[in-house]
């Protein structure tokens, strides 16, 4: 079975987010949802634009009414938003009034966003911050659900990650659909595998979008380095591109599937194998990127040995029930799913005890900050659908 979320359906999620399955409401009968940001780079501010794009709808169609009350940046933060579209107040976005900022305090900014008034509230996390992550726990406790895109919480220790889960108690939520693969549904369709009674055996995908759109594009034409620097000019990589190269990353969206699945993996138990030689580890950035050519002659005897056995290259993540776990350059044969993947597409292959023969895949634009913000945002959505109404 194929789940495919193809671009275009993909761009327009991102535009627009499906609605919530809620009721139509009566004129008197709403849903408020308390929303903090913390981390407006990339995926949050692609996230604000989408809410605010999206709320006069949510409102008039389903009562849902998002009060974002604050945004906290790395050192700073802004309390009191007076947002017109979001908020529906009077003041324009970008008055000096209305953007007050403060030093940032993650505590503060919890209890600002919480409220003393019995408000749904929701903490958003689109940072890559571990320090943020490691409060996920408190503001459970606390009664706030969070959201976010950040691997660290689901991928970092695994006592952390327990103390988490064991959070969610008393209708709290905790969501994370955007730690693998930006706006596929990879976690939820796990979840709902296993929440029918399904049992996984194994999991396999190209979790990065940057490697999969290399490996599509590296066919011996030219350079792997000229590839790699393409991939960099157009934004598909880290700014550091080891950071992609080198299969952390990966690594850790599988830890996050498996620990969905109840294995209690960690990154150490991974067999991590890094396209980065060891003698260009531990340079700066600048100087990486002016010897990437020595790249050039390993990827292409790779190359090679595909081609020897009619097979492609492609970067691939594995676990099995057994506990084998790795992210490796793979030859796979050209009659594999995974041969027939495109650009930046991202896929996952859940075998499991009723998907034995004919593996479950899920597959789709797995990269960019759009794609990211909307699965967030329909996150956000899934929790709101549990909110109690209000007259």
């Amino acid at each position: 079975m194929n789940i495919s979320v193809s671009p275009r359906a993909a761009a327009a999620a991102a535009k627009s987010p499906r609605s919530p399955a809620f009721a139509v409401p009566t004129a008197r009968r709403r849903r408020v949802l308390a929303v903090g940001l913390i981390g407006p780079g990339r995926v949050g501010s692609a996230l604000l634009a989408q809410l605010r794009a999206a709320q006069p709808r949510l409102a008039r169609e389903f009562g849902l009414e998002l009060q974002l009350c604050g945004v906290a940046a790395s050192r700073r933060m802004w309390l009191d938003c007076d947002d017109p579209e979001l908020n529906h107040a009077g003041r324009a976005p970008h008055d000096e009034r209305a953007q007050i900022w403060r030093p940032g305090n993650l505590d503060e900014f919890a209890a600002h966003v919480r409220g003393s008034d019995g408000r749904h509230a929701l903490l958003i996390d689109c940072s890559a911050s571990d320090a943020v992550a490691g409060h996920y726990a408190g503001w459970l406790a606390a009664g706030l659900h969070v959201v976010t895109p950040n691997k660290l919480a689901g991928s970092g220790p695994l006592a952390r990650w327990q103390a988490i889960r064991a959070a969610c108690v008393d209708g709290m939520r905790f969501r994370y659909e955007a730690t693998v693969c930006a706006g596929l549904p990879v976690v939820q369709t796990l979840r709902d595998l296993l929440d029918t009674g399904d049992a996984l055996l194994a999991v396999e995908g190209m979790f990065s979008g940057t490697l999969a759109w290399l490996c599509n594009r590296h066919d011996g034409s030219q350079p792997f380095s000229a590839l790699v620097r393409e991939a960099h000019a157009l934004g598909y990589t880290e700014p550091d591109p080891r950071d992609d190269l080198g299969g952390l990353d990966v690594a850790r969206k599988l830890v996050i599937l498996a620990r969905e699945a109840g294995w209690p993996l960690t990154l150490e138990q991974i067999a991590v194998e890094s396209l980065v030689p060891p003698a260009l580890a531990a340079l700066s950035r600048e100087e990486f990127m002016q010897r990437l050519p020595e790249l050039d002659a390993p990827m292409a005897a790779r190359l090679d040995v595909a081609h020897a056995a009619g097979g492609v290259l492609r970067h691939v993540a594995h676990l099995d029930q057994s506990g084998n776990a790795s992210v490796r350059l793979a030859v796979l044969p050209a009659t594999h799913a995974f041969a027939h993947t495109r650009l930046t597409d991202n896929v996952v292959q859940f075998t499991t005890r009723r998907y034995c023969d004919n593996p479950l895949l899920v597959q789709g634009p797995g990269a960019g900050p759009e794609v990211t913000a909307a699965g967030v945002f329909a996150d956000l959505l899934r929790i709101a659908e549990s909110l109690a109404v209000h007259a």
